[in-house]
Parts: C-alpha cells; sequence; structure tokens
C-alpha cells in the first residue's frame, strides 16, 4: 500500500511508456531570465496595451532591469526564499515584473483575481500566508482593513494611481534600488513558485502548488510543441491570475526567446488589428472569446490580413463543434484546441500542429466533440475507471494525468490530495475517451465533467458557494446551482428553485438577491422553478438531471450588455 507521498511522486515522474524528454537547460527561472537578458538585451520582450489603447514597451535589458529592482524591493520589506506575496491587479507590465521578481528571489506568488468576493480574498490571503501584496490603486480599500486582521499580511504596496501617505508606492520604491544583476540566490526545481486558488467542489477554492520545474517543463513543451523560436511574437488576452495567460503568454515567450503583447483586457474590435500591428505568430484565447469574435458587428464582411500569424491555441473551457466549425470557417484561421488545468500548471495535450487541413477538420469535426489532441512529452495521459483501471479506446470514463507538469500538491489539503491521487496519477474529475490514428497516437476528447464545478469563461465556479446564498433567501424551500449549456461562455449559471408552500417570489426577486451577495459571474442569470428536487440517496444533488430545464436559454448572452 503506498503512502501518499508515494502516491504524488508517482503521479508528478514519466513512465517507461513515455516518449523522452528534452532536458530542461535552466535550473530555475532566474537562470532562464538572465541568459535571455544576456544574448538579446535589446529585443522587445513586453508590448503592454492599456485600456485606453496607449502602447508601451519594454526590451529584454529594460525588463531585466526592473525584475532586479524588484528583487531588491521585496528583500528590504524582508520578503526572502519561500515567502508568499500576492498580486490584486488587473493585467499590467508592472505584475510581470512583480512575478519575476518573486521567482527569482525564491518567493511565491498568489495571484488574485479581482472578481472574488472580498470574503474568498481574505480567506486567500489568510490560507497561502501571504506576507506582503502588491496592490492596484483601485483595490486598495477592499484590502486595507486585512493588514489588521490578518497575522501574516503585514504590507500593502500601491501600484499606479497617484501616490497616498497611507502606502508606500511601487515606482517610488523601485527609484531606491539599483537595477544590476547580481549572484542569483540559490533556488532550486522544487521551489515553489505559484499558489494558484481554483474553485472545488467545496466552497472553499484549493490552493494549487506549482514549483520551478512545472512552469520550465510546461514553458518548454508549449513552445516546442507549436514551434516557437526566438523573436516570434505570441499575444496575451487572458487573465495573468490565470495559470493560462502566467504560462502560455507570460513564461513561454521568456523561455524560447519571444516577444509579449500583452492586453489590460480582451477587446473584440482591437484584437484583430493588433494580432496585425504587432506581427503576432500565436495568441492564446478561451473559447467564450471566438464566440465574441464571430458576433462582432464591427467585423462583419471583413477578412483579417495576417501573413505571419499561424494559429489560435484555445482551451480552458468547453469548446463545441459548432463553435470552433463557425470560426474557423468565417476566419480562415485554424484553432490549436488542448486541454489542461492549473494543477498541471497549464497544457497537458494539444491538437499536432502538423496535421493536414483535413486530418485537421476530422478531429475537430467527425466525433461529436473536437479533439483535444495528443499528450505533450511532459506528461503521460489515459482514460481510467473508477477504480484506477486503464480503459480501451472510445470506452468513456476519467481523464487521468501523470508526468513533470502535474502540481506539487493542494495547499495543507490533505483528504483532497488523497482523493486526487488515489491511484498515482492526478485525477481531472473531467471524463472523456481517446481514438487512435493509424500511428497509434491516442487522440483524446472531453465530454464532460465527474466532478460539478460550472467552468463560465474558462473560469471555474463552485456551485456550492451559489447553492449557499440561495438556500438564505427567505421564502425558498430547496435550491441548487446548475451550470447550462451556453454558446457565449460555454457554460452560465442557472439557478432551480422550489418554493415554500405559499411563498411567492419572482425570478427577478431571486436574482437581485444573488447580485447583492455574489459577483456577476458567479450570479445565476436564469430561474426555473420546480416542485421536486433530485437529490440521491444519500442526499446529494444531482444537477445534471436538471440542465435539460435550461436548454432554452442556450444561445442567450449573460449579462446582456453592449461592447
Amino acid at each position: 500500500m503506498r503512502t501518499l507521498d508515494e502516491k504524488i511522486a508517482h503521479a508528478r515522474s514519466l513512465g517507461e511508456g513515455a516518449r523522452s524528454l528534452s532536458p530542461l537547460p535552466f535550473k530555475n527561472v532566474g537562470e532562464l531570465l538572465a541568459a535571455q537578458v544576456s544574448s538579446r538585451p535589446e529585443q522587445d520582450f513586453l508590448v503592454f496595451y492599456t485600456d485606453e489603447n496607449l502602447r508601451c514597451k519594454c526590451t529584454y535589458r529594460e525588463m531585466g532591469e526592473q525584475v532586479w529592482k524588484t528583487v531588491r524591493l521585496l528583500q528590504s520589506f524582508g520578503i526572502s526564499r519561500g515567502d508568499r506575496i500576492a498580486t490584486v491587479s488587473f493585467n499590467h507590465s508592472d505584475t510581470v515584473m512583480q512575478y519575476f521578481a518573486a521567482w527569482v528571489l525564491g518567493a511565491v506568488v498568489v495571484p488574485i483575481n479581482v472578481g472574488e468576493s472580498d470574503e474568498r480574498i481574505e480567506y486567500i490571503l489568510d490560507n497561502s500566508g501571504v506576507k506582503l501584496a502588491f496592490v492596484r490603486a483601485p483595490y486598495l480599500e477592499r484590502l486595507a482593513h486585512l493588514q489588521v486582521k490578518l497575522p501574516n499580511f503585514k504590507t500593502i504596496i500601491q501600484t499606479g494611481g497617484t501616490a497616498q501617505e497611507s502606502y508606500p508606492h511601487y515606482d517610488e520604491l523601485l527609484g531606491k534600488h539599483s537595477g544590476d544583476a547580481t549572484v542569483l540566490p540559490d533556488v532550486s526545481l522544487e521551489d515553489e513558485v505559484l499558489i494558484v486558488y481554483t474553485s472545488g467542489t467545496t466552497g472553499n477554492p484549493k490552493g494549487v502548488v506549482l514549483v520551478q520545474r512545472n512552469l520550465l517543463t510546461d514553458a518548454q513543451g508549449i513552445s516546442e510543441w507549436h514551434g516557437l523560436t526566438a523573436g516570434q511574437t505570441m499575444m496575451c488576452v487572458l487573465p495573468l491570475h490565470h495559470v493560462n495567460g502566467t504560462v502560455v503568454t507570460l513564461m513561454t515567450p521568456l523561455y524560447f526567446g519571444g516577444t509579449v503583447i500583452l492586453n489590460q483586457k480582451f477587446t473584440t474590435h482591437h484584437f484583430f488589428e493588433r494580432l496585425e500591428r504587432e506581427d503576432v505568430n500565436v495568441v492564446s484565447v478561451v473559447p467564450t472569446l471566438l464566440q465574441f469574435l464571430l458576433h462582432e458587428k464591427s467585423l462583419e464582411g471583413k477578412q483579417p490580413s495576417l501573413p505571419k500569424f499561424r494559429h489560435i491555441i484555445c482551451g480552458a473551457g468547453p469548446l463545441t463543434v459548432e463553435l470552433a466549425s463557425s470560426f474557423e470557417d468565417r476566419f480562415g484561421l485554424r484553432i490549436v484546441h488542448g486541454y489542461g488545468l492549473s494543477e498541471t500548471t497549464c497544457y497537458s495535450c494539444f491538437l499536432p500542429v502538423e496535421l493536414t487541413d483535413a486530418e485537421h477538420r476530422r478531429w475537430m469535426r467527425d466525433y461529436g466533440f473536437p479533439s483535444i489532441g495528443v499528450p505533450i512529452p511532459q506528461n503521460e495521459m489515459e482514460i481510467h475507471d473508477e477504480h484506477g483501471n486503464s480503459l480501451p479506446p472510445d470506452q468513456k470514463g476519467e481523464i487521468v494525468i501523470r508526468g513533470v507538469n502535474v502540481m506539487k500538491y493542494y495547499f495543507a489539503a490533505p483528504e483532497i490530495n488523497e482523493k486526487t491521487f488515489e491511484f498515482g496519477w492526478f485525477r481531472s474529475g473531467d471524463e472523456g475517451f481517446f481514438k487512435t490514428d493509424d500511428t497509434g497516437r491516442k487522440f483524446f476528447f472531453i465530454t464532460g465533467r465527474l466532478k460539478e464545478l460550472i467552468i463560465r469563461g474558462g473560469v471555474n465556479i463552485s456551485p456550492f458557494e451559489i447553492d449557499e446564498v440561495l438556500a438564505r433567501i427567505p421564502g425558498v424551500d430547496k435550491a441548487m446551482a446548475v451550470g447550462f449549456e451556453n454558446d457565449w461562455y460555454g457554460e452560465e449559471v442557472g439557478a432551480y428553485v422550489c418554493l415554500k408552500s405559499g411563498a411567492e417570489l419572482s425570478e427577478e426577486q431571486i436574482l437581485e438577491f444573488c447580485k447583492q451577495e455574489l459577483p456577476v459571474a458567479k450570479c445565476p442569470k436564469v430561474v426555473v422553478f420546480g416542485h421536486e428536487f433530485p437529490v440521491t440517496s444519500t442526499g446529494k444533488y444531482q444537477r445534471n438531471k436538471c440542465k435539460h430545464l435550461f436548454s432554452h436559454y442556450k444561445a442567450i448572452q449573460y449579462p446582456k450588455k453592449s461592447r
């Protein structure tokens, strides 16, 4: 009988049947950064577009200087190897420098999604033991009281905005420190770099702990799979608090010596314009953004001219055959579909980029689901039954992953880790199957989830948090959150509600109550009333039995707003 540590070690290694893996040429992120700054000092590393369409850039040399200034800044506040810092920000070039400075120092970044509730932000800061946070000006008030409330959280450094007396300001502090490189700290591949909090099937989010090896090896896998080489350009339109934005479009370009086009946020009317202007080769998106682009009125009748563009990476949410085929046919751009989780650093598999048009079309359109592709060399994938046995082609089961990009563990969650690594593989909780091609390669497909997460626009949402809010509404007898298929976000949040006898509640009243308690993304958009409440013999909600009740709302975009 293997111990938990042995199971995790097995899940974080490659088996004898795995393809040969190129050795990592760097022993930590700091060594990678130093090598790239030295070899291409005047090449642009980062081009940043603000919401106001202002463009600013920095070279590898300038990036290296700001990173080293930030390293010394952190050290001046007592931050050292193994300490946790948070970033509370929208996408910004400052955040990029803060990430890399922490990793050079051997510190751990806890990215905060500003769309989370104040209660969950407090939980994340407390649970992870964050000592210092870089906080952009609009979010200072949300965190100020936590300096007194949380025992470890002692320092807030303001970024952006007009400097205030209450907080030291990032820009002013940088001016006090040298940007010269010095001896790199002795950071190992197993030093922690990120704790990414992701919603699970319990109320509180789980801290996914990633190490230096995870970032480097997944960046290596993405670079090599997509044939990315020095001087090429990737664009980031996804939030940096998510591993997709961080790993695919920050770490990966640094790994291959490329340039990053960072957007403060995704906008349909600037997307193709910036791909063309910046000679972007590859961009990473989630399915929701493809839907927005398809429905952008300003693009009607126009075909983007992108002579240097190669393909779109797409994952992190449900992609349908209908959406994928509509987008590829409309814009003439290839989607390289893939799959991965925060727990596997980011991507674990992709469609091969060298497929012919006919092969690509077959794997994307002919099997009811677009294939998520073939495992990258950094990991193996299988389909298991509930007892951990491998299943043959075409038989549905749980997608499981084993390899050097698998997380260290969930932070301070032994019971969840025991279940997650039960059979010596990482259990994804996602249902899927695989088919083999003529050469014996396994092409995987994802068909749904075994766990009850709602994935809205690539963001995991726990239904239990919403259940708790619904249960507090006066007049509600029983209620549950239901993720239903939606053309815009992959899934949307609905509420199935049974009222108490004699209670009179409208859909509008229920939705309004939820708006007072939940962020917009987590609020139910539709309420369906019923009298029968489906549960198992042990009282577990059977959400899937209610999904069909929301089928009429599949094509509607929520919240309804102009773009």
